[in-house]
């Protein structure tokens, strides 16, 4: 056993309940989004608390999405303005974000994510039917800088507080209000959400919320699903997950409530 931040003692059983499904999480999250519904609900069944989870899920989830924005990036599947634009307004909305959610209660929380579950889900799901080429309808440049700016802020805000969907709901809206294609779509989704992972990650931190223990070896699978996933952005192999994801949506369910009760 090892000890992490809070002296809270990290098992072999909690390793082998997060790791493989950080690992799952990250591949998903790489391709398309919505990694964080895997990935989450996994610190929860391990049975860290709310803040706990939210925290060092947030460690493991920027160090893999490093990785697979680095591979997007030597793909040259980003722009740089939209980048640069985007990442201001998803840091600004994260932080806001992340002081929010330490502000709830832990019952408050919980309280929300039952309903914002499935919510995030059927956009994920829905989302999952992207087509390859978003649109034939050319835009300006002013509108699609916009559209960056808002969906940034908003979803950075939304990234910050809770975190799962994140990738999915820029790529969406960048797709259907920017009509980006929608591989370009994802490098640019990518990075604007480790710039947010990042800045709710140090408010975490700066809070002492972060399991290292447990974070570094979830990390390290992060890393590793992040890579391989983003080796096959958008391809159909993806809808094999979708069952997963309604699994562990149900499970994560089932003990918030029995948790609230």
């Amino acid at each position: 056993m090892f000890k992490g931040m809070d002296n809270m003692e990290v098992t072999l059983q909690m390793l082998l309940i997060v790791c493989p499904m950080v690992f799952l999480a990250g591949f998903i999250d790489a391709a398309a989004g919505g990694g964080g519904l895997i990935s989450l609900p996994a610190y929860f069944l391990a049975g860290l608390p709310a803040h706990t989870a939210i925290a060092t899920n947030k460690l493991s989830s920027s160090l893999g999405t490093v990785a697979a924005a680095l591979r997007f990036y030597r793909n040259r599947l980003m722009q740089k303005d939209v980048v640069i634009l985007g990442i201001v307004c998803a840091l600004s909305g994260s932080a806001i974000g992340s002081n929010l959610s330490l502000m709830a209660s832990e019952n408050l929380i919980q309280l929300i994510m039952i309903p914002l579950l499935p919510f995030v889900a059927y956009y994920v799901l829905r989302g999952k039917g992207l087509k390859e080429h978003a649109g034939e309808h050319e835009v300006s440049r002013r509108r699609v800088l916009t559209v960056t700016a808002l969906s940034a802020f908003v979803v950075g805000i939304y990234d910050g507080f809770y975190g799962p969907g994140t990738g999915t709901f820029l790529i969406l809206l960048f797709t259907s209000l920017a009509h980006m294609d929608v591989r370009m779509a994802s490098g640019n989704a990518k990075m604007l959400n480790l710039a947010s992972n990042v800045m709710s990650l140090t408010v975490f931190l700066l809070n002492g919320k972060v399991l290292f223990a447990l974070g570094i070896p979830a990390a390290l699978c992060s890393i590793a699903g992040n890579y391989l996933g983003s080796g096959v952005v958008l391809k159909n192999g993806l809808r094999a997950v979708r069952p997963i994801i309604i699994i562990v949506l149900a499970i994560l369910f089932v003990r918030l409530i029995s948790e609230l009760l």
